[in-house]
């Protein structure tokens, strides 16, 4: 199985711009997968449960840049602050305070991305366009100096209806544009874009996508 981890990887990598990068998707895979694509420079994985993470976190090596990529509950920040690289999820003002409050006290700068809910599927998380447009405006984000906003997160919808894939992907980007030169025009950090998963990063990178998220495409259904 590890060989067919390498040859997966290679085959995402291989279809990916050089300005894009790909965040392995590793949760419910044993530390051997995660191993294999080490083994061929990967460095960037994915996690989205605490306890699993910890447990990898503590095994694998110390370069990995862990991203947590599930949905993240204000009580288990503390958990992830002392090594985490980036949390791709921030669905709330709350939770960004939490997160600039746990980094503090290990004296860190957590990176984060801003989840935006698009799809219509009512089983995404997410904070709906105005809602982020909101808590931008509102501007107390400005004050927490422990955390960097790094960029935008979305999820498409669940389908094989490309046109709608392809669609919220656009309303993502125009999005990001838009709030780039209201809030970060002069910020290098805000930067990225993290959408697309194992059946669509193909569409996503045609609509300025920097991050995908492919997880079964190179390791395989997954092992619960």
């Amino acid at each position: 199985m590890q060989t067919d981890v390498a040859k997966n990887l290679h085959e995402v990598l291989d279809n990916l711009p050089q300005d894009v990068r790909l965040v392995a998707i590793s949760k419910y895979h044993p530390n051997e997968y995660i191993e294999a694509a080490y083994q061929e420079g990967q460095r960037i994985f994915g996690e989205s449960h605490e306890q699993e993470l910890a447990k990898k976190v503590e095994s694998l090596p110390k370069d990995i840049e862990w991203h947590f990529i599930g949905h993240l509950q204000t009580n288990k920040v503390k958990y992830i602050a002392p090594y985490i690289s980036m949390i791709e999820a921030v669905d709330s003002f709350k939770l960004l305070k939490e997160i600039n409050k746990q980094a503090a006290k290990h004296d860190r700068i957590i990176n984060v991305l801003l989840e935006l809910h698009i799809a219509e599927e009512e089983t995404k998380y997410g904070l709906t366009l105005d809602d982020c447009r909101n808590l931008l405006a509102e501007g107390t984000w400005k004050e927490l100096e422990h955390v960097q906003i790094c960029g935008l997160m979305m999820m498409a919808s669940n389908t094989d209806d490309t046109q709608l894939i392809e669609k919220e992907f656009d309303i993502a980007a125009k999005f990001f544009d838009e709030i780039k030169q209201k809030y970060f025009t002069n910020d290098n950090h805000f930067c990225e874009r993290s959408w697309g998963m194992s059946n669509d990063y193909q569409l996503a990178i045609k609509h300025q996508s920097t991050m995908v998220r492919v997880g079964t495409f190179i390791f395989g259904p997954r092992i619960y």
